[in-house]
């Protein structure tokens, strides 16, 4: 295969070879032969994460399997037990990475920019990307409770304020609990604050906070720790706090091992220096024998230097969540989901849109158009609004909304966002954000290819780097499905400005766009073997197929029912599926939430009862926490792909919720039609609300009792009353507006 010559390629080629290493351009070239042509192949913000994701892990090899008698988090003691599910062998492993349990919990706080995570164990880590604390408990008689090499432990999810993450470990009649939570100090100061109660039973012991230089994602360095009376500072600058009088402190280096290692040892020194960044140390809280004792830590809130951001009243509970939608149903395990869900949500849109609070701890305008979104379905305009402010400062000259180059949905999805939010509540968006989105309108119209050569893809978007791991670069439907939900949003935001040529010029070249796009589907490979959508024109059947379901969720430009969207649901569900969840065999190589919920949402508007197998299995795969990874490993049960918190899967059970009670056909609301029987034929109140429907809020009610189901519909809107049918399972649909306030069901 032919290489264009360059003097850049003839140094490395020479320069491999003489090191004996194969020749990058060569390798490079090959790999570019399995994508289409694109102006863009590897994305420089992806290549750059995946080095950092990797050098961590290059250091975890050295620090860890070296190491293996130290206490470490509990990934790595699954991940390197060779009787354990988990088990990762290492013999070609170049980095050790976490890809077995990527769980934790952000202990945050809905009006703090600032999300501290707790892995499964307990493990807190304070500062994003940062050291950890953990607590043990060590009885006088020899017993220990390392809380990551308990095979079980119980952690629950308090959503009441404070927010908690609770975690109970025991071991041989041994009990260590531990809680964290954001709470005020003693000078009215937000902190984070980690409390563990231990029970030694009648021999008494010790309850230890360890700092510890690691986290969920492996090595951290710790250069420096110091102990000053009722502190450790570490590396000099952090400090963590005890809220009870200390009784010895330990510590260690790399080179002496873990400070685990010897904990009877008395106190020698005050501070530890370690040239490996590995220092450890241990503060010890006496436990009476045959008493609990309870002790904590607190650690003040990271601010930026200089930062002037108000700080909460965390004794209060949040106002924000007083105006959120809420939900009541029969099932208290659902109701348990949305709520932590809605945390999450909240937690991850303070200041900034961020898919997780720590992997992904970084902008994406996919995510945050989706998170935003399911912002709308609970009613939250005004943070939607404020969020999308920052849009246009992210904007490029030429009118594209970059997260990372090579990707072509974004423009459309920021542009389907507006329209969602301008259709909800009549808003009018500045000229700044006017002025970024017909830009951006126009970006979407010059970047289709639009040669009239006859070629599959002509009409198109070019090939684009995979949007949603879909695969190499490809003539994606899904980046094409949002750039057109995207034009037809510019329509009719232009014609809210009142600005009717150009509405009627973006509303032309949609119509003229969408049979481009079926057309290019249908002469696919994967199209005339099965009459399915794949991913590209080009491609067979495959798992990326799932991306082009945009067409119908959330983008609604198909009808209910499509046949070539229900037969590609039918092909995913038969050959990308695993106990009733989307398997994503791409990249992710786990059962993806999201999109398993997205597939559920085709179902449901189709009337296609099976949606409930795929709700029951996205249930079943949340942590103790109530929180989903983006991908979860199909034999572990624990997260195997990005965020251990992913706010995309809290968006689309959110979504889901909203959808079993409401949802949107053209004008029309569409209510009841994905309650389970059981909930309704029970007795009790089902509900949600208040979320944003076109010209104003409606909160769904249902009522179920000996005689019978009755409908209460509470409506507050600005503009006409809007057409309803009650179309709940097993009941004969009505046709009402918005103003009835209460209906009766009849059985069928």
């Amino acid at each position: 295969m032919p290489i264009k010559w360059s003097p850049w390629n003839f140094l490395l080629r020479q320069a491999a070879r003489r090191h004996g290493f194969l020749d990058p351009a060569t390798i490079m070239a090959r790999m570019r032969q399995f994508g289409r042509p694109s102006e863009v192949q590897e994305p420089i913000e992806l290549l750059r994460a995946g080095l950092l994701f990797h050098a961590r892990g290059v250091i975890n090899t050295r620090a860890i399997q070296f190491n293996l008698d130290w206490v470490w988090p509990y990934w790595v003691v699954r991940q390197f037990n060779p009787r354990d599910v988990s088990f990762i062998p290492r013999g070609f492993a170049v980095s050790h990475i976490n890809t077995t349990h990527r769980n934790w919990t952000a202990a945050g706080h809905p009006d703090l920019d600032w999300t501290p995570i707790v892995d499964p164990r307990g493990l807190t880590t304070p500062f994003w990307d940062g050291w950890s604390v953990d607590f043990w408990l060590m009885s006088r008689n020899g017993g220990l409770v390392f809380p990551s090499r308990q095979a079980a432990a119980d952690q629950t999810l308090d959503t009441a304020p404070p927010f908690s993450v609770r975690t109970v470990t025991r071991k041989g009649g041994l009990t260590l609990s531990s809680r964290a939570a954001m709470e005020t100090d003693d000078y009215d100061e937000p902190v984070l604050s980690v409390t563990a109660t231990g029970d030694t039973g009648a021999a008494g012991g010790h309850i230890i906070a360890a700092i510890r230089p690691y986290n969920p994602e492996g090595i951290q360095f710790v250069d420096r720790i110091d102990f000053l009376t009722d502190r450790f500072t570490v590396n000099e600058s952090q400090d963590v706090r005890f809220t009870a009088p200390v009784e010895k402190v330990l510590f260690s280096t790399h080179g002496q091992g873990d400070v685990a290692l010897d904990l009877n040892r008395p106190q020698a020194g005050e501070q530890v220096a370690c040239p490996a960044g590995m220092a450890t140390a241990a503060a010890f809280f006496d436990v009476p024998p045959g008493e609990s004792r309870q002790v904590g830590i607190q650690i003040p809130v990271d601010r930026t230097p200089g930062s002037r951001q108000p700080l909460p009243d965390l004794s209060r509970p949040p106002e924000i969540l007083s105006r959120t939608a809420r939900l009541s149903l029969p099932d208290d395990h659902f109701v348990f989901l949305y709520d932590a869900a809605v945390h999450t949500l909240l937690m991850m849109t303070v200041k900034d849109v961020f898919p997780g609070p720590y992997t992904y701890r970084r902008f994406w305008f996919r995510d945050a158009c989706l998170i935003i979104n399911a912002l709308l379905g609970l009613g939250l305009d005004n943070r939607s609004l404020e969020l999308m402010k920052a849009f246009p400062g992210r904007q490029k000259h030429t009118g594209y909304f970059q997260s990372q180059e090579g990707e072509w949905d974004s423009n459309g999805q920021v542009l389907w966002l507006a329209g969602q939010l301008q259709r909800l509540t009549g808003t009018s968006f500045d000229k700044t954000m006017s002025a970024a989105l017909s830009t951006g309108a126009r970006w979407i119209e010059k970047k289709r290819r639009s040669k009239g050569d006859g070629k599959a893809h002509d009409g198109l978007f070019p090939a684009g780097f995979s949007a949603e791991h879909l695969g190499p670069n490809d003539y994606y439907f899904w980046d094409n499905f949002w750039g057109l939900a995207g034009l037809t949003a510019a329509g009719d935001l232009a014609q809210a400005r009142g600005e009717a040529i150009e509405a009627g010029h973006y509303r032309d070249l949609a119509a003229e766009w969408e049979p481009l796009i079926f057309a290019a589907a249908a002469g696919s490979p994967g199209f005339r073997a099965t009459g399915a959508l794949p991913a590209s024109p080009y491609r067979r059947m495959d798992a990326g197929a799932v991306g082009s379901l945009v067409a119908d969720y959330p983008l609604r430009i198909t009808p209910p029912g499509d046949d070539r969207v229900m037969k590609t649901v039918d092909w995913l569900l038969a050959h990308s599926s695993l106990d009733n969840a989307f398997f994503q065999d791409m990249i992710h190589s786990g059962l993806n939430p999201y999109l398993t919920l997205a597939m559920a949402q085709t179902l449901l508007r189709a009337g296609d009862k099976r949606y409930r197998r795929l709700v029951d299995a996205v249930a079943a795969l949340a942590s103790p926490t109530g929180q989903w990874p983006e991908a979860v490993h199909p034999t572990t049960g624990g997260g195997c792909m990005g965020d251990g918190q992913h706010a995309w899967a809290a968006a689309e059970w959110v979504m889901m919720m909203r959808s079993l009670f409401i949802r949107e056909e053209g004008q029309t609301l569409i209510l009841g039609s994905g309650l389970y029987p059981e909930w309704v034929y029970g007795k009790g109140r089902l509900s949600f609300g208040p979320t944003l429907v076109p010209g104003g809020c409606v909160t769904v009610n249902f009522t179920t009792s000996h005689t019978g189901v009755e409908l209460v519909l509470e409506a507050d809107l600005s503009g006409p009353d809007l057409p309803c049918r009650v179309a709940v399972p097993g009941f004969r649909e009505e046709q009402i507006d918005t103003a009835t306030t209460r209906c009766r069901l009849t059985r069928v």
